[in-house]
């Protein structure tokens, strides 16, 4: 290992960590799918109010994938940060 390489600056591109960091300027879309998804609900109990069995469904299965969506974005984080 030679000096330079040990004492090379954040910014430096010879540093594989600063290679691989990227600076997105907007929010990864992974976490705006709620706000698709959370109004949707409200607008099937609206929408089908005249076919209960579909509504319930539906909204069962949104609901379902919401929090299944949450479950993916917390066991992420977890396991990115235990790495």
């Amino acid at each position: 290992m030679s000096f330079n390489s040990a004492m090379a600056s954040p910014s430096d591109p010879s540093n594989g960590e600063a290679v691989l960091r990227r600076h997105n300027k907007g929010a990864p879309l992974k976490f705006l799918v709620p706000l698709i998804y959370a109004p949707v609900l409200p607008l099937i109990r609206i929408g089908f109010r005249r076919n209960p069995v579909l509504r319930d469904r539906l909204f069962t299965a949104v609901l379902a994938g919401g929090f299944l969506h949450g479950f993916y974005l917390v066991t992420d984080l977890y396991d990115s940060e235990s790495k």
